[in-house]
């Protein structure tokens, strides 16, 4: 779990580096803070025996009508603005055993 969650967290603040206004520092916090929630939030949904177990629950999902919960609470704990991520307005990146993947 923990490599997944490195992965997802590196790619997802990629994206933010790239394509967001959130400073150098205010990467890092928002980054720590994810890490820390997707930790949380997989502890009891992460199945390595049968990895699309519970693959919905550990899905980040981004579209025009809503923003993902997950990251709503990290830009709350991180003292960033969700808009400032500067993410896709359309994107999936699913976290699972051995894999993390995405679609935009």
């Amino acid at each position: 779990m923990k490599e997944e969650i490195a992965a997802a967290v590196f790619f997802v603040a990629r994206l933010v580096k790239r394509y967001g206004c959130v400073d150098n520092e205010g990467r890092e916090g928002f980054a720590a803070a994810l890490t820390s929630a997707l930790f949380e939030n997989y502890k009891n949904h992460w199945h390595p025996n049968a990895p699309t177990k519970g693959q919905a629950y550990r899905c980040l999902r981004m579209n025009v009508r809503m923003h993902d919960p997950v990251l709503q609470l990290v830009c709350e704990r991180s003292a960033v603005r969700y808009q400032d991520l500067g993410l896709p307005q359309e994107i999936t990146v699913w976290v699972d055993p051995g894999d993390v993947s995405c679609r935009s």
